[in-house]
C-alpha cells in the first residue's frame, strides 16, 4: 500500500465508520473516525457539544480535527455527515486523500436510524423529512469532494469493502 489516504464522506448512518474500519484493517492502514476524535478531544459526546455549543461550535471542533488528521499519511478516515459543509473541509480532503462518498437511498437510511438517540440532527422533527433535506443540502458538497461514489443500500460492509478495495486497486490508487 503506499502512503495514500482514503477519506469517507456520506449522510449519517450509510456505513462510513463500518466500511472505514474493514478498509483499513484488509489495507494495513491506520483508521480514524472524526467524530469519535472530536469527543475524545473534547472529553465529551456529539450530543452534548451540540447542546453546549451548538453546530457552530462542533464544526469547529470538526474542522480543526480534519486539518489535524488529513495531514497524517496512510489512514482510513471516517468523516461525520456534516463534514463537507465547510469550504476548509473540503479542499483538505480533495488534496490530502482520494475521497470516497458512500450513498445509500433515503428509504434505507430512514430504516438504519428510526431508533437512533444519538445522532442530534434526528432528535427534532420528522426523521424522513429531516434525512431528505440533508441529502438536498449536502448531495452537491459530497459530488463535488469526491473521486468515487459507491452505494451502501443491502449489500453487506465486507462486500462492499471489498468492491472498494477491487475499484481502487484497479484504477492503481492502491498498489
Amino acid at each position: 500500500m503506499s502512503e495514500s489516504n482514503i477519506f469517507l464522506v456520506g449522510l449519517m448512518a450509510v456505513g462510513k465508520t463500518t466500511v472505514g474500519r474493514l478498509l483499513a484493517d484488509s489495507l494495513h492502514m491506520t483508521f480514524y473516525d472524526s467524530d469519535h476524535e472530536i469527543e475524545e478531544r473534547a472529553g465529551a459526546d456529539t450530543s452534548w457539544i451540540f447542546d453546549v455549543e451548538g453546530e457552530q461550535g462542533f464544526r469547529d471542533r470538526e474542522e480543526q480535527v480534519i486539518d489535524d488528521l488529513t495531514q497524517l499519511s496512510g489512514i482510513v478516515l471516517a468523516t461525520g455527515g456534516g463534514a463537507v459543509l465547510r469550504e476548509a473541509n473540503r479542499q483538505a480532503l480533495a488534496s490530502r486523500g482520494v475521497v470516497l462518498h458512500l450513498d445509500s437511498p433515503l428509504d434505507r437510511l430512514v430504516e438504519r436510524t428510526k431508533r437512533d438517540k444519538r445522532r442530534p440532527l434526528l432528535q427534532q422533527g420528522n426523521v424522513r423529512e429531516t434525512l431528505a433535506r440533508l441529502m438536498s443540502e449536502r448531495g452537491p458538497l459530497y459530488t463535488e469532494v469526491r473521486d468515487y461514489r459507491f452505494v451502501t443500500d443491502r449489500q453487506s460492509p465486507k462486500v462492499l469493502a471489498r468492491r472498494i478495495e477491487d475499484q481502487l486497486r484497479a484504477d492503481g490508487v492502491l498498489k
